[in-house]
């Protein structure tokens, strides 16, 4: 077989097999213990920044803390869902991917810098706006091929916390929703997959899953593979017993960005 084939059996793997019972588990101890805030779903997760910090970047939305402010104050998932819905619906569409993109970076300092040089793109609100509407009219993936490697500096770690927001805040279709997809959650699924991989005598599940779910850059179809498996893998939390709310495969994303389980072990 051919490396895509062997990729396209990896895959075919982690879809039988979804998530182990130690995984389960594991799930249910967090939402009955530290994740017991998030019981009815993934919106009231908070990340910390310093308003000050950004007080070179344009198209600042209002709804925003004040630049003025050097002081750390947090913003929910729920937060920006209202400030990218009130920025979509004037049209203003790098105040959009700014909320966004505040939210994701938090307090972490380089993310001034980074996103200034984001914005001085010229393409970027015309994008984002190509990207909402492929959303509305044929989905996540679809939207996902009009942000790949559509701005210089925008990779899919922050442009799917965008397709995420956007998706909340305009009612895209929800099957499969927009999801985050970032390092952290992409090093989980790696170490699940070679492990599913070995044990389903796939001699090069270990390389296989190092180049399918590498660090970044993940592909369209690597982008859809992901939502089809953590889709189908809240499904499998909610018919579990464990409380798993339903319809709510970002908690799942959230639970594995914050290490709840290690497939390694």
């Amino acid at each position: 077989m051919g490396r895509q084939d062997d990729a396209d059996a990896l895959d075919a793997e982690l879809m039988k097999r979804l998530l182990p019972s130690g995984a389960i588990r594991a799930m249910g101890g967090w939402l009955a213990g530290p994740g017991a805030r998030y019981a009815t779903g993934a919106g009231a997760h908070r990340v910390q920044y310093v308003p000050a910090h950004w007080a070179g970047i344009e198209s600042w939305p209002d709804r925003l803390s004040d630049r003025s402010r050097a002081e750390t104050v947090t913003i929910s998932r729920t937060q920006v869902v209202e400030v990218v819905r009130e920025a979509v619906r004037g049209d203003r569409w790098a105040e959009a991917f700014v909320a966004s993109y505040v939210w994701g970076q938090g307090r972490i300092g380089y993310g001034p810098h980074r996103l200034k040089d984001i914005l001085a793109e010229p393409n970027v609100a015309d994008v984002v706006a190509g990207a909402d509407a492929a959303l509305r009219e044929d989905g996540a993936v679809a939207a996902y091929d009009v942000l790949y490697r559509a701005v210089r500096g925008l990779g899919p770690a922050f442009f799917t916390k965008l397709l995420y927001f956007l998706g909340l805040a305009r009612d895209a279709p929800a099957a499969p929703r927009a999801l985050i997809l970032d390092q952290r959650v992409a090093r989980v699924v790696r170490a699940h997959a070679t492990r599913i991989g070995l044990e389903a005598g796939l001699a090069s599940a270990s390389d296989v899953a190092t180049w399918t779910w590498s660090d970044s850059g993940w592909t369209p179809h690597r982008y859809e593979v992901y939502l089809r498996w953590i889709t189908a893998s809240a499904e499998q939390l909610v018919s579990a017993g464990i409380g798993w709310p339903a319809s709510s495969p970002d908690l799942l994303e959230l639970a594995l960005f914050d290490g709840v389980w290690d497939p390694t072990t």
